[in-house]
């Protein structure tokens, strides 16, 4: 084999290599949680709903790579964790008492209030609750706010998402007032 030969070789060799190394820089570097499969949420201030057990919600996972680009992420390899808010309250025969694993346990055999299956859907179960609050003081029109919820993060090869949040309305009787003479639980939901 003589030089120029080997000069070539080498060269592509390295040409070859360095065309491999171009493609390594696309990889992970965060994951995030949505409620559409068809597009990414901002992964702050990702919540669900829920009004009742026939009205499941649904998080999926993305993840942000290095090109810019987002992928859903699914399978075996994305796990979904549920727990209680810290601070959060339920609303419970007039008055409001503190979510405690205790009574609201979502990984409870069987789960309370909320149970999270492996791909990510939430659902209401019994027992039922409502987390939201009225605080409208004056008029006829009640303004709902919660005051407990539930957090949902889901991890992905050594990544864990921000926190995306679950209020619960799946009580049917709220707080009977005059800003709230149905005594709702929560504003019904709109079209989506």
């Amino acid at each position: 084999m003589n030089r120029k030969t080997l000069f070539a070789a080498l060269a592509c060799a390295l040409l070859a290599f360095s065309m491999l190394g171009c493609g390594a820089t696309n990889h992970l570097q965060s994951i995030q949680l949505s409620t559409s499969n068809t597009k990414p949420g901002t992964g702050v201030g990702t919540y669900i709903n829920l009004y009742g057990a026939d009205a499941p919600g649904q998080f999926f996972t993305w993840g942000n790579y290095s090109n810019g680009k987002q992928k859903l992420l699914y399978g075996d390899g994305v796990v979904y964790q549920i727990s209680i808010t810290p601070g959060s309250y339920v609303l419970y025969q007039g008055g409001y008492i503190p979510l405690t694993t205790q009574y609201y346990d979502p990984n409870a055999n069987p789960p309370q209030v909320i149970q999270l299956s492996p791909s990510g859907v939430v659902t209401a179960v019994t027992p039922f609750i409502c987390t939201w609050e009225n605080f409208a003081t004056t008029g006829s029109t009640p303004s709902f706010a919660y005051v407990g919820s539930y957090t949902v993060t889901a991890t992905y090869q050594g990544f864990t998402t921000p926190p995306a949040f679950v209020p619960v309305a799946s009580d049917v009787v709220g707080i009977q007032s005059t800003t709230n003479p149905d005594g709702l639980c929560t504003n019904p939901p709109s079209a989506q």
